[in-house]
C-alpha cells in the first residue's frame, strides 16, 4: 500500500489532501525500506507541511486563507464567482471576519446568514399560511442538507462558547434559542449531555452514550443502544448529573428538556402540521443521527488500553465529515484537546502522527460516520479494513487480512468484570 492505494476525492480540503498524501508518502516509504523508522514521520521533515498548514489559518501570514463555504475553497470561490462582484465578495468576507469571533470563520457567518434567511423563514410561513404539501417536501429536503452542519457548527460554539465577537454577543447567545429546535435539537441538551457529560466520561462505563457493553457490529445492539437514548435520554441526563453531585446542572437540564417538549405540545395544538414538519420530524431524525455518528466515532475500543482517546476514538479523512461539517472526521484530535479549533485539526493531527502510530491508534479514508456504522452492521470488515490508513509500522506491516482481524478485536463488548478492571471506578 501507498500513495496510490488511497483514494483522493476531488472534493477533499486542501489540508485534508495534503495530510493523505503525506500519510501515503509514510507508507511508501516504510515499504520501500522495510524500516520501521520509516513507518512515521520525522519532526524536522515534517515542519514545512506543518507550518504551511498553520500559515492558512494564521491571519497575520500572506498564505491566511479564511473559509467562505463549505463547497469552495477560497480560489475556488473566485474562479466561481463573476469578477465584477470580486469586489462586493472581498468586502463581504472583511465584514464577516468582523462578525466572526475568528477570523478563520467566515463560514459560520455564512451558514447563520442561510439558515436565518431561509430555514426560520420557510418556518414562518409553514404556520401562519395554509398548508402545503409541497412547500413542507421543499422544507424537510432543505432541513435534511442544513441540519448536519448547523450541528457541527453548533458544535463549535458550545466549545468555544460562541462564534461570533464579543461586540455580537446577544446575536451569539440568543440564535440557538431559536434555529436549535428547527435543527432537531432541544434547548441545551447538546450542551450538558456533549461538554458536561460526554467529554467528561470519554465514552468510559459512565458516558450515557458509551459504546464499550455493546457489540458494535450488532443490530440489535445497535437499537438497545439507540431505544435508551432516543427514550430514556431526558431522564438520564438529570439523573447522571445527580448521582455525580451536580445538582445545578441536573436542574438546568431537566428544565430545558421538558421545557423543550412543553413548548413542543402548545405548538402543536396552535397548528399540528407545521409542527410535525418543522419541529417533531427534525428532533426525530436527529436523535437518530446523533447516535448513529457516535457509534461510529467510538465504534473501535481498543481492549488492552480502552480509556485512551488514541485508543477509543478515530480519524476520518473525508469529503463529508471535514469539508461539510467543520473537520468533524478529527475525532481523536478533538477528544485530546475539546477546545481546539476546528481549523487546527489537520495541522495538530499531522504534527502529533507519530503518537498516534505509538499509540495503534485507527485512522480511515473515504468514508464518513455514518457508513463507518452502516458497514459495521453489516459486518463489512473487508470494505472497512481496505480504507483504513495504516500509520506506524505494526498497522503497516499487517495483510488485509490481519486489519480485518484487527477491526474485529476492537468491536468486541466488554463485561462488566473487564470494565471493573480496565476502568479506575464503576458508573
Amino acid at each position: 500500500m501507498g500513495v496510490s492505494d488511497l483514494t483522493f476525492d476531488d472534493r477533499l480540503t486542501r489540508p485534508d489532501r495534503l495530510v493523505l498524501q503525506q500519510l501515503g508518502e509514510d507508507i511508501s516509504a516504510f515499504v520501500a525500506s522495510g524500516s520501521s523508522d520509516q513507518a512515521v514521520g520525522k519532526e524536522d521533515e515534517d515542519q514545512p507541511l506543518v507550518t504551511k498548514l498553520k500559515a492558512l489559518n494564521n491571519p497575520s501570514d500572506p498564505r491566511f486563507e479564511p473559509t467562505v463555504f463549505t463547497s469552495y475553497d477560497l480560489d475556488e470561490a473566485y474562479a466561481a464567482i463573476p469578477k465584477p462582484l470580486h469586489g462586493l465578495f472581498k468586502r463581504y468576507i472583511g465584514w464577516a471576519q468582523r462578525v466572526a469571533r475568528v477570523e478563520t470563520d467566515v463560514v459560520l457567518v455564512t451558514h447563520l446568514l442561510i439558515y436565518f434567511g431561509m430555514t426560520l423563514p420557510s418556518a414562518i410561513l409553514l404556520f401562519v399560511l395554509p398548508f402545503s404539501y409541497l412547500h413542507a417536501i421543499g422544507h424537510m429536503l432543505m432541513q435534511a442538507t442544513f441540519m448536519g452542519p448547523y450541528t457541527l457548527l453548533k458544535h463549535q460554539h458550545i466549545h468555544q462558547r460562541g462564534v461570533l465577537a464579543k461586540q455580537f454577543f446577544l446575536i451569539d447567545k440568543c440564535f440557538p434559542y431559536v434555529m436549535d429546535p428547527l435543527m432537531g435539537h432541544t434547548w441545551n441538551s447538546y450542551f450538558y449531555h456533549h461538554v458536561k457529560h460526554h467529554h467528561v466520561e470519554a465514552n468510559g462505563p459512565g458516558d450515557l452514550s458509551s459504546t464499550i457493553r455493546y457489540q458494535r457490529d450488532s443490530l440489535v445492539s445497535f437499537l438497545q443502544y439507540l431505544g435508551r437514548f432516543y427514550f430514556f435520554v431526558w431522564l438520564d441526563l438529570p439523573r447522571y448529573f445527580w448521582r455525580t453531585k451536580k445538582t445545578v446542572l441536573a436542574g438546568k437540564a431537566a428544565f430545558w428538556e421538558v421545557g423543550n417538549y412543553v413548548a413542543l405540545y402548545f405548538m402543536y395544538r396552535f397548528n399540528p402540521a407545521a409542527t410535525l414538519v418543522t419541529l417533531i420530524i427534525p428532533l426525530t431524525l436527529m436523535r437518530i443521527a446523533l447516535m448513529v455518528g457516535n457509534w461510529g466515532q467510538h465504534a473501535f475500543v481498543d481492549e488492552g488500553e480502552p480509556d485512551s482517546d488514541y485508543r477509543s476514538s478515530i480519524t476520518l479523512i473525508d469529503v463529508a465529515s471535514n469539508r461539510f461539517c467543520f473537520n468533524d472526521g478529527y475525532h481523536t484530535s478533538h477528544h485530546l484537546n475539546p477546545l481546539r479549533h476546528w481549523r487546527d485539526h489537520p495541522s495538530a493531527f499531522l504534527q502529533g502522527r507519530d503518537e498516534y502510530a505509538r499509540q495503534g491508534a485507527l485512522v480511515f479514508h473515504d468514508i464518513d460516520y455514518v457508513f463507518i456504522t452502516v458497514r459495521l452492521l453489516m459486518k463489512d470488515y473487508a470494505y472497512l479494513a481496505a480504507r483504513l490508513v495504516p500509520i506506524g509500522a505494526e498497522q503497516i506491516a499487517m495483510s488485509q487480512d490481519e486489519r480485518v482481524a484487527l477491526l474485529k478485536r476492537h468491536t468486541r463488548a466488554f463485561s462488566e468484570e473487564e470494565i471493573r478492571v480496565k476502568f479506575s471506578k464503576q458508573p
